[in-house]
């Protein structure tokens, strides 16, 4: 039985997550198609980019949420880590390629950030303030998501050892969607902030 909730709970957080949160609100915002602009990516950061502070952290509030409501809701039900990790795998890949917008979606890294922040405070607070730090010292937001996404799985063996393997899961997943970024940045290509962003 457990095993059934677990595959309509994967299914579920796939479509949660094909809402692309950074395309509706824009709509509502009036302000371009994020997937038309910029770096081309519906997420906050773009978002950011085309608007304010206020509508990026709609964005970013509701990317988070995609993550954390079907993961934390199947941990409360007893799924096991394991299986926490498909459905967080689920979330991130309807965010990337979202079946309601012809499966042009993001990078998924506030998703899969909403998703692995409930392993525990310390482990979300390590990822906060490694992505911080990154962006604060480099300015690239791209480079931030890496390393954090990079050292996630270090982090997770040391507070919380059940879900390193799905840990590890979503880092490969995330650091394959960013295969583009990595290149530009070793080509000196990818975009900074600027000082007024971060």
């Amino acid at each position: 039985m457990l095993y059934f909730l677990t595959f309509l709970i994967i299914i579920a957080a796939y479509l949660l997550g094909s809402i692309s949160s950074a395309i509706l609100i824009c709509k509502l915002a009036r302000l371009p198609d994020p997937r038309t602009q910029g770096s081309k990516n519906p997420g906050a950061t773009n978002v950011l980019r085309m608007s304010n502070k206020f509508i990026a952290s709609l964005v970013l509030i509701f990317d988070l949420l995609k993550g954390t409501l079907p993961v934390y809701g199947a941990f409360l039900l007893g799924v096991e880590p394991l299986h926490l990790g498909f459905i967080a795998l689920a979330a991130c890949l309807g965010h990337m390629y979202p079946v309601f917008f012809q499966f042009k979606g993001g990078k998924a890294v506030a998703t899969a950030f909403g998703a692995l922040a409930p392993i525990s405070w310390g482990f979300a607070l390590m990822l906060i303030s490694t992505w911080l730090f990154v962006a604060k010292t480099t300015k690239y937001s791209s480079l931030a998501a890496i390393v954090t996404v990079s050292l996630a799985p270090l982090y997770s063996w040391l507070i919380k050892p059940m879900y390193t393997q799905s840990v590890t899961m979503i880092s490969i997943l995330i650091l394959i969607r960013h295969r583009s970024n990595i290149w530009r940045l070793l080509t000196g290509k990818e975009d900074k902030f600027s000082k007024e962003e971060i």
